[in-house]
């Protein structure tokens, strides 16, 4: 669910190791020989993602910085997300997805790192196909909290961003029941919105749900540029540095 961000987010001597060691073991799980049931007509999707609100085709690297408090214990922590889009698309589940990797830091500890899969059809909708998961402590990785694959276990590929958005739209950004289940719900257009990168104009507004968590937060989108901010009442979060193609 790219916890939030997006999971989105490691003690950077032990990042050097612990990368070299997982992305081996991520590669060969992308493997797949055919194509599962994925909800949506596998032959109309592509990697290249051109939405004007999921600029994966241009981004290269964001990030995001802010404050999240731990829903269990109340403990605040500096956050810091780090989300890169890697140059190279690669199968998984049957579909040829652009990558997104996904690092998550807590007081400037890695916590955690994601690859989230994503491809668009013909008539612009981008897909969400699934997340690999690493939860980490002190450098190793201690589990796969919220890890999903459309095809797998009941889930089926989400809809990152509807083709058309309008007030009051509702997608799900992810169908992994038990697992992810995101949902998302347009409540603005066209507004103007700064954050720490910069000011941005013709930006949309959603309201995500999380059914498992039962959280809720507010997210904002720039056009050509993708998520700015992330807020709700135990987390804020916003873009403080973009590097495009």
């Amino acid at each position: 669910m790219i916890r939030d961000v997006l999971r989105i987010t490691m003690a950077l001597s032990a990042a050097a190791l612990l990368t070299g060691c997982t992305e081996r073991a991520w590669a060969a799980s992308l493997e797949s020989t055919g194509t599962p049931d994925l909800g949506v007509d596998v032959t109309t999707l592509s990697y290249v993602i051109d939405h004007p609100y999921a600029a994966f085709s241009t981004l290269k690297r964001a990030v995001y910085e802010g404050k999240e408090r731990d829903l269990e214990t109340g403990h605040m922590v500096k956050k810091r997300v780090e989300v890169t889009v890697r140059d190279t698309a690669e199968m998984v589940v049957g579909v040829k997805a652009t990558v997104v990797e996904v690092s998550d830091y807590d007081d400037g500890e890695l916590v955690g790192k994601t690859l989230a899969f994503y491809a668009q059809d013909a008539a612009g909708v981008v897909y969400h196909l699934g997340e690999q998961v690493d939860d980490l402590e002190g450098g190793k990785v201690v589990g796969h909290e919220g890890q999903w694959f459309a095809g797998e276990k009941g889930a089926r590929a989400g809809v990152f961003m509807p083709a058309t958005l309008k007030v009051g739209a509702v997608f799900e950004q992810e169908r992994a029941p038990g697992v992810a289940e995101d949902r998302s719900k347009v409540v603005a257009i066209g507004k103007t919105v700064k954050v720490r990168a910069g000011s941005y104009k013709d930006c949309i507004e959603t309201e995500d749900q999380d059914p498992i968590e039962r959280t809720t937060v507010r997210k904002v989108y720039a056009k050509g540029i993708g998520l700015l901010r992330q807020s709700s009442e135990w987390l804020s979060l916003e873009l403080v540095m973009l590097e495009v193609r």
